[in-house]
């Protein structure tokens, strides 16, 4: 099993370089943003009940909904401001993730690359006194060179995944946080 691993990555040739680097990026941002977009980093449960019920902020001091909470505070009289730094922090939990979708879109592509050359190499090999190839090496040719692409989209489909889950969740924490920024400008008027 080992050994046919193995011989996968050697059949991507030169684009395991790329792959690997477009795998290695995707990891971290997956990991990143989900640590980044847990719960009590974002909107913790005893700042929003305070929010809700307009009791005294306490807790949750270094998170997204505190941030603008804090802004709120400093600029009372500005509901634009307001609105345009809820939407900045919504952004920056954005972070990264458009890159996933540079990541699935590329790495088949990048796979299907190594297919095609991969290919060429099989049938630059085809005798010329018969026109056929050798059996064996055009087989074991063909099944190196679609290892290229089997990698490229066991990058691509976690990639895709991995993004949709992140941008559904920041999409959620953004319509929660619009409802509470109503009684957070609220708060700023009594």
């Amino acid at each position: 099993m080992i050994l046919a691993t193995i011989e996968v990555f050697k059949g991507a040739g030169l684009l395991i370089y790329p792959l690997g680097l477009c795998s290695a990026v995707a990891v971290f941002i997956i990991c990143e943003r989900a640590f980044a977009l847990r719960r009590t980093a974002v909107m913790p449960q005893d700042l929003v009940d305070a929010v809700v019920n307009n009791r005294p902020l306490t807790g949750g001091r270094h998170t997204v909904l505190a941030r603008i909470v804090e802004f709120a505070e400093l600029h009372k009289n500005d509901e634009g401001a307001v609105k345009a730094f809820a939407r900045l922090e919504i952004n920056r939990m954005e972070k990264g993730i458009p890159y996933l979708d540079v990541i699935y879109a590329a790495a088949p592509l990048i796979g299907l690359t190594g297919t095609v050359t991969g290919l060429l190499q099989v049938f630059s090999q085809i005798s010329p006194e018969t026109g056929l190839p050798d059996p064996v090496a055009f087989t074991s040719g063909v099944a190196l060179a679609l290892s290229a692409t089997v990698i490229g989209l066991c990058i691509a489909i976690p990639s895709l995944v991995g993004g949709g889950w992140l941008q559904r969740r920041v999409e959620n924490y953004a319509a929660q946080l619009d409802v509470l920024l109503e009684r957070i400008l609220q708060r700023g008027q009594k």
